[in-house]
């Protein structure tokens, strides 16, 4: 959908004074109109709308009425939305309307409206109207309101992106996303499907018996990810507080409660880098299973991404553009060694000291990671040369120890855990783990990472003491899934960047210029 008609558009050019200045007439104009609305006895904002159907109810009706065999008479409605088409043409005008649930054509005539028809010298594009009348479908075939009667419900001050000048500034698309809703139909087509798929992945966990639960996002240690946390400070306690990189230890926390299937769908905050992949504050779905392994939970997620692709696009198969992507179980299955040895050249397992891996690096031109420990440097190998070949459904297991904290080791090798990845479309996706349940062990492995970040490596994990007092009251055999939802809505609406993904991503503060 095209908007139309609009005078000019004060996001072409943050840079350009003149404008700015434009821009600034333009809002006089609309100004002036809102006040001659006032004074003709109008309310531009009034605290109730009188309407009986949404646009598409209402088209939906026509179109149930026109099938009838006999139909009489015809379907009348008091509908409202934004204005944003306007044809004027002498004594008759047709308005494009929109609201949530779509678009709707209106047909005013001056013979029909007498003098409300001169409301329309007041009504600019963006405003918001309620119209009231029959519907017929016009000789082009398109269903239409014949307006009867007309009324603004909220006068919009600035002008909507113009139709040769819409919104092509991807970052204004992504700081003004308000406009690009209004001017895209397929931007807002993604984030209903983005619901639909979070609709989806709830029935799913519940159809299984998982309970959906809500953990603490200020928390006294920031655990269950290498990552580098948000720091604030707590003024009623005076305490240093961090914002979550993970849910991960409290979920098990509630699994030593006896709470054997818990869920939670959050938002994580990590103080790392931008990306096309990544985004500092995202939202993740994490559960847990008792008495569950590694294996399960893959079964689980294959079925769950399956699941929920039938639910939104009617079909597990889905378009990728390069590729048509099959999410099907079973998924393809691999190791990590095996991938890395594959795409790299790389056995970690022949490359136990740092030294030796990151010259090895640098022979097949992968920089290792400043200041980075062995794990580190093992996953930028895999990042950058093993995952952009795992474009169909691929799940990777038994990764080595270092990179892995909390999870459990391999009986047959200890120098891999009991881990997968799960990767589509060239990205990791899902992350899961038979859990470590060993405090002591667990203890160890914290008080390793303790010494990496005491060494300067910002990205592991901190020694959670609440954790471990927990976990020495007893957790079974666990198996935890953490899933990326702004990456899997990459996938289910083929989009290459999670900022179409994201309402609001975090982009750079910008001060708006006058008159913008």
């Amino acid at each position: 959908m095209k908007l139309q008609l609009v005078p000019g558009s004060a996001l072409k050019d943050y840079s350009n004074s003149s404008m700015a200045e434009h821009s600034d007439d333009l809002r006089a104009q609309r100004v002036a109109k809102l006040e001659r609305l006032r004074s003709q006895g109008f309310d531009p904002y009034p605290a109730r709308v009188d309407r009986d159907v949404t646009l598409r109810e209402a088209v939906r009706a026509f179109e149930e009425w026109e099938a009838t065999a006999d139909a009489q008479g015809s379907t009348r409605a008091r509908v409202a939305g934004r204005v944003v088409g306007m044809r004027l043409m002498g004594r008759a005008a047709f308005l494009d309307l929109l609201d949530g649930s779509g678009r709707l054509q209106a047909h005013l005539r001056r013979d029909v409206l007498g003098e409300g028809f001169d409301l329309l010298r007041d009504l600019d594009l963006g405003d918001f109207i309620t119209v009231q009348g029959a519907l017929f479908r016009t000789k082009s075939g398109e269903i239409t309101i014949g307006v009867e009667g007309m009324k603004p419900i909220s006068k919009a001050l600035r002008p909507l992106p113009g139709k040769w000048h819409g919104l092509q500034d991807v970052e204004i698309r992504h700081r003004r996303r308000y406009l690009d809703l209004i001017a895209s139909d397929e931007v807002r087509e993604v984030f209903r499907t983005r619901g639909r798929i979070l609709t989806g992945i709830r029935r799913f966990m519940d159809y299984r018996g998982f309970i959906e639960v809500e953990t603490p996002v200020l928390q006294v240690s920031s655990g269950g990810a290498a990552a580098r946390p948000f720091v604030t400070h707590l003024n009623a306690l005076d305490e240093q507080r961090y914002l979550r990189i993970a849910t991960e230890l409290h979920l098990k926390r509630l699994i030593v409660g006896g709470m054997d299937k818990v869920y939670e769908i959050g938002r994580i905050f990590r103080n790392e880098g931008l990306s096309t992949k990544h985004n500092p504050e995202f939202t993740m779905m994490e559960s847990y299973e008792a008495y569950a392994d590694y294996h399960d939970v893959a079964a689980m997620l294959e079925s769950l991404v399956s699941t929920v692709s039938v639910e939104v696009h009617g079909s597990p198969l889905v378009d990728r553009g390069v590729a048509t992507l099959d999410l099907r179980p079973p998924w393809r299955r691999t190791s990590f060694r095996d991938e890395l040895q594959r795409y790299s050249g790389i056995d970690f397992l022949e490359y136990p000291r740092l030294e030796q891996l990151r010259r090895r690096m640098e022979e097949i031109g992968v920089a290792p990671p400043p200041g980075g420990g062995w794990g580190k440097c093992v996953d930028e190998v895999f990042s950058t040369l093993v995952e952009p070949h795992l474009v169909q459904p691929t799940i990777v297991f038994d990764y080595p120890l270092a990179l892995s904290p909390l999870a459990k080791q391999k009986p047959e090798d200890p120098r891999l855990v009991e881990r997968f990845e799960a990767f589509i479309g060239g990205f990791e996706v899902g992350n899961a783990y038979s859990e470590l349940n060993d405090p002591i062990e667990q203890r160890r492995r914290f008080e390793e990472q303790a010494r990496e970040r005491a060494a300067g490596d910002e990205e592991t994990e901190m020694l959670d003491e609440d954790f471990l007092v927990a976990l020495e009251h007893g957790m079974p055999p666990t198996g935890g899934l953490g899933v990326g939802i702004d990456r899997l809505v990459m996938i289910l609406t083929n989009q290459t960047s999670i900022r179409e993904v994201i309402l609001f991503p975090l982009l750079r503060s910008v001060e708006p210029r006058a008159g913008e």
